[in-house]
Parts: structure tokens; sequence; C-alpha cells
């Protein structure tokens, strides 16, 4: 199947690892170029190295600055001369219950994980022409709380608000809104989560338990869905959460 994404452009924060480096290695395997962004430069020069120069480009930014998503799309369009949709994935906030959340922690991460994330959305859409695409990368406590994760809980189903508010104002305009919900992928975060157990062996056991496949998923199923769904492929989807879980959320 032909997903139409060669030499289309795309941003993608968060995209040094984890699920926003699986989503870009599906775009440029199916001929995408790419603009990574993340907070350090190291990984990002690694990421961009496996890629390949000619196919991404990395930017060492913040998404809790207001400069930054000015300089990620105007390094797409000067790098590649086009824009064809954004990939916003910020990583994790601190573990934590909402109530034992003091109020530093939940303006930190609010600066990143929510303004920051609608920031860049309002960006790009003001330069995405008709067939755009934005993608929020969510998780799947915006549908069910995740013990432990009480930030994350209070956030994400906030942004998923956003995202269908965003698909009806920006649909007239031909520009695709949505969002992933991903659930047990083993990125590094998730190693993190089951280690600051105590016992990852035993959480890991226990995490699959609670899903139907039984396994947890690999960041590449994560980037082939994404990408998909950042694809003219999939252009008459919007306005939709889309779970990536192996079947574990037990809403409809």
């Amino acid at each position: 199947m032909d997903l139409g994404l060669r030499d289309r452009v795309y941003v993608i924060t968060g995209g040094s690892r984890g699920l926003g480096f699986a989503t870009a290695q599906a775009l440029v395997a199916d001929g995408a170029k790419v603009v990574l962004s993340a907070r350090g430069p190291g990984r990002l020069d690694d990421a961009v190295a496996a890629l390949g120069a000619h196919n991404a480009t990395g930017v060492a930014a913040n998404l809790a600055d207001p400069a930054t998503p000015d300089l990620l799309l105007t390094t797409a369009r000067d790098r590649y001369g086009r824009l064809d949709g954004v990939l916003i994935s910020v990583g994790g906030p601190a573990r934590g219950t909402a109530a034992g959340t003091d109020d530093d922690g939940w303006r930190d991460a609010f600066e990143t994980v929510f303004l920051g994330s609608v920031r860049m959305a309002r960006a790009a859409a003001k330069q995405l022409t008709a067939g755009g695409v934005i993608g929020f990368v969510l998780s799947s406590s915006a549908r069910e709380p995740i013990d432990g994760l009480g930030i994350s809980n209070g956030l994400r189903p906030g942004l998923a608000g956003v995202a269908k508010d965003m698909a009806r104002e920006y649909g007239p305009h031909g520009i695709r809104v949505l969002g992933l919900l991903p659930g047990r992928i083993m990125t590094e975060r998730n190693q993190e989560l089951m280690a600051a157990t105590g016992d990852a062996t035993r959480a890991e056991a226990a995490a699959r338990a609670t899903i139907p496949l039984r396994r947890l998923g690999e960041p590449h199923e994560f980037g082939q869905v994404a990408a998909f769904l950042l694809s003219p492929a999939a252009g008459y989807v919007s306005g939709v959460t889309v779970p990536v879980d192996g079947g574990a959320l037990h809403g409809l």
C-alpha cells in the first residue's frame, strides 16, 4: 500500500528517541523527510545519523520555549521547502499522585506537556495548507487513569479535548487533527517506570497480564500506526484518538 509519503515533510517533537523516533523511522522508510526536535543535541545527532542526513534534520529545542514552534516550522521550510504535518510528542511527566504533586510540579508539566503542545499545534495550523495534519501523542491515560501518574491523568485528557476542538476549527481548512493513545510500549520511559517499582521483571509481568495480547508493544508498532495516520492514506481520519495499546483499554 502506498501511503503517499514520498517527499512530504513532517516536524516531530521529542523525535530523538522512543515513540517520536519510531514514527520518524516509519515516515522516512516511506520516503518522507523529517525535522526532529529534542532538548539535548547528543541524541539528536544519533537519530539524524540513523535516519540519514539527507532525510532528517535535528534541532535542539525545548517545547516549553515559546520560540520553539516557529524555529521548527521555519527549519522545515528552509531545509525541505514545504510542511505537511507535525507530530507533537512530549516526554511523560514525573511519577506521583495528583494530590501529592505540588504546585511547582504541576506548573512545570503544564508548561511543556500541555501549553507547549497547544502552542506548537496553533503555530503549525497557521502554516499548514489543505491536506496538512497535526498529531498529538497522548497516552491511554487520556481515557483511563494510570496508577502513579497523576499529572498525566490530569493533563492528557485535556489535550485530547484540545485535539477534538482543533479538529472542528481547522477541518474547514482541510487540516486534520488527531491523537494517538499509546499503552504499554517498551520505550525507555516504560522501562524507567517499571524499574521505579523496585522489581522491573515483576512489573513487566503484571503489565502483560492486563493486556489482552499478553505482551508489551514495540516502538515500531506505534510508529507504523502514527505514520499511516499522518499520511494522505488516512485523509478522512480526523477528530479521533486512536489507541495503540494491545487492547488494554476497557472502554469502547
